[in-house]
């Protein structure tokens, strides 16, 4: 299996040309812009959001009552001895009344997160959704460059982001913002501006320091997240490739390279760690002479007569109350920071470039009938730059030209190489041509929707991967919501139903990881299945029976033939025998068109077809016995 690297796993993300070639890195938005980004999905929600902040309101209001009520509490409770009404009636009164404070604060909490969840959670299952269809959008291009392990680590990421950053937000930075300018205000008011000032002084310093050193501690974060990412597409990779790392016996190379990652991962994480204690001991330090302060004017307000013991009771809870959500400032603003950047990361990803996209106003393909196909002087490279074919690039085709008539087949052979999968990957706008046209019923596909153009033709593809699923799911894939009996059909038209029925569960049997516990020609067999399930006017077999055996070989063929009837057919081959009745026979060399006809006429021309049918005569079994006179 071929590497994928990922420029999604990088940060920040390349952006790519309409020619797909990797331009300079795209500078990183700003937390402002990712919040604006953010907005419009939590906007579709505003009358929950309204809500919650209502519920939040009264929360903080509640919040702030308790030390007030507390004040009355300690101050009633001077009272001369024996005073029954003084104890009966006064204190009890003021202790269910505190009770109530506190059962509508958390009352208030709950209602207020109940209330928004839906808008969080839809907000998060929104934006899922769009990287995932924008994923499946992207080019071919992009998925054979990707990291799978990093990049899905990414979008998770991002999703657990979302819910983060509306979390610390509207549960923890704004309520603590409301409750702060409650306090300050009552403080002013009813005692002095000193109170408030004192607040407001290491509210600075600790917002300061807060800021300051989280900033400076964020560059580790992001190691930290590439770190997890490389070590994660790693791990994903070699696990991908089991049986390659087992056939050459590297597990402990594996494990090394495994484990280097890890190593950094780890040192980036002591770094981390060890500015975290340096921010969790300045931000207490700043606490402590805040209250310190606070509680020295307070008590001598009380030795100077201004302050009733009830008032140094309510100062010290208003400001325990204040610094407890403060003393978290520092992890809030850290996990929003961490979780914009990790926001801007899956949106990058989302605002990449579509390489392939409908223009503006495309049509669906329009087909009555077994349509035409066409290449009209085909040129194509891969790897291009902004100039076409720029230095680097890999031409593949040149001027190629060529029309499959409708119902008809032509087959392609030639060296590897030659360009004979890229015919099929233009076909199905895997990638649009640098020059000339395709069409199909007369109709450029680069005109009309990739969607119906695809929906138009089936595959049975050379390397056959298959979901991790029930062998009845992988069948029905070429028709989603076919019958037992049609995928049953299927099965037997392609000759695998046989070996689906010995299996002890049968059509439900498991078939793997990428298919991994069938055989090439179980495969490939259930690929041919799908296709004759979903049976469109456009078939292309690229190496459909190359990984069967000769006795299957021909009765597949069979099958095939018989399927091809009346169908636009283009076979890619490597064994000349399987396209000895196509109607027109292309053969390839390094991207051009070197010879073209029916099979008896190209034997007689004596050229290259003649020579790989004379060379491969040789070397089949037939050939063989010819030559030993069997």
């Amino acid at each position: 299996m071929r590497s994928r690297a990922s420029a999604a796993d990088s940060f920040p993300v390349p952006a790519v040309t309409a020619a797909g070639a990797a331009t300079a890195p795209v500078p990183p938005r700003s937390d402002w812009a990712t919040l604006q980004r953010l907005f419009p999905y939590l906007w579709e929600y505003k009358w929950r959001a309204m809500a919650a902040l209502a519920f939040m309101l009264g929360a903080k209001l509640a919040n702030v009552g308790v030390p007030l009520l507390l004040k009355n509490l300690v101050d009633t409770m001077s009272f001369k001895p024996g005073d029954v009404q003084a104890v009966l009636v006064v204190p009890i009164a003021l202790l269910l009344a505190y009770g109530l404070l506190r059962l509508s604060t958390t009352l208030f909490t709950e209602l207020r997160e109940l209330v928004f969840a839906k808008a969080t959670e839809g907000a998060a299952r929104r934006i899922s959704l769009e990287v995932f269809r924008h994923l499946h959008a992207l080019s071919l291009r992009f998925h054979l460059e990707r990291q799978t392990g990093g990049m899905t680590r990414d979008i998770e990421r991002g999703t657990r982001g979302v819910h983060s950053l509306i979390s610390y937000s509207l549960y923890s930075i704004i309520p603590t913002l409301i409750e702060v300018t409650l306090v300050l205000s009552l403080l002013a008011i009813k005692f002095d501006v000193w109170f408030a000032g004192i607040t407001i002084i290491a509210l600075v310093f600790y917002i300061f320091f807060t800021v300051t050193v989280t900033e400076w501690r964020t560059q580790f974060r992001k190691t930290m997240n590439e770190l997890d990412s490389s070590a994660h597409s790693r791990a994903i990779d070699s696990l991908l490739n089991y049986e390659t790392v087992k056939y050459f016996n590297n597990e402990e190379f594996e494990a090394t390279r495994y484990d280097e990652n890890l190593k950094r991962y780890r040192e980036a994480a002591i770094k981390s760690q060890r500015t975290l204690s340096i921010l969790n001991a300045g931000q207490q330090l700043i606490i402590a002479f805040g209250l310190v302060a606070m509680l020295w004017r307070a008590t001598q307000g009380v030795v100077d007569g201004r302050m009733t013991l009830g008032d140094l009771v309510m100062v010290n809870a208003f400001m325990i109350q204040l610094y407890i959500p403060l003393g978290f400032l520092g992890v809030i603003y850290r996990e929003i920071k961490q979780s914009l950047t990790d926001l801007e990361k899956m949106f990058t990803l989302m605002e990449r470039e579509r390489e392939i996209a409908d223009q503006p106003g495309a049509q669906p393909l329009r087909i009555e009938a077994s349509p035409a196909v066409r290449f009209e002087n085909v040129s194509f490279a891969y790897d291009t730059g902004t100039e076409g074919n720029a230095a680097g690039a890999r031409p593949i085709l040149h001027n190629v030209s060529f029309e499959i008539p409708p119902g008809k087949t032509v087959a392609v052979v030639g060296s590897s190489g030659a360009g004979k999968s890229t015919l099929a990957r233009l076909l199905y706008r895997f990638y649009d041509v640098q020059q000339g046209r395709i069409t199909i019923a007369g109709q450029d596909i680069k005109q009309v929707t990739q969607a119906s153009v695809r929906q138009a033709i089936g595959i049975v593809p050379q390397d056959t991967v298959l979901f991790n699923d029930t062998v009845e799911y992988n069948i029905a894939y070429g028709k989603p919501g076919a019958t037992h009996q049609e995928v049953e059909e299927a099965a037997r038209a392609a000759r695998i139903h046989d070996f689906i029925a010995s299996t002890p569960l049968g059509y439900r049997t498991m078939v793997g990881e990428r298919g991994l516990k069938l055989s090439g020609g179980e495969k490939q067999r259930v690929a041919i299945a799908r296709t004759l399930l979903k049976n469109p006017p456009v078939v292309i077999f690229d190496e459909a029976t190359s990984a069967l055996d000769s006795a299957n070989e021909r009765a597949i063929q069979t099958e095939l033939r018989t399927t091809a009837q009346n169908k636009t057919t283009l076979v890619i081959a490597h064994r000349l025998s399987t396209v000895v009745d196509a109607h027109e026979i292309l053969v390839m060399d390094a991207g051009r068109i070197v010879e073209r006809g029916h099979h008896t006429a190209l034997l007689a021309a004596n050229g290259r077809y003649a020579d790989m049918w004379a060379m491969q005569q040789q070397q089949s079994p037939e050939g063989i016995l010819d030559e030993i006179g069997v």
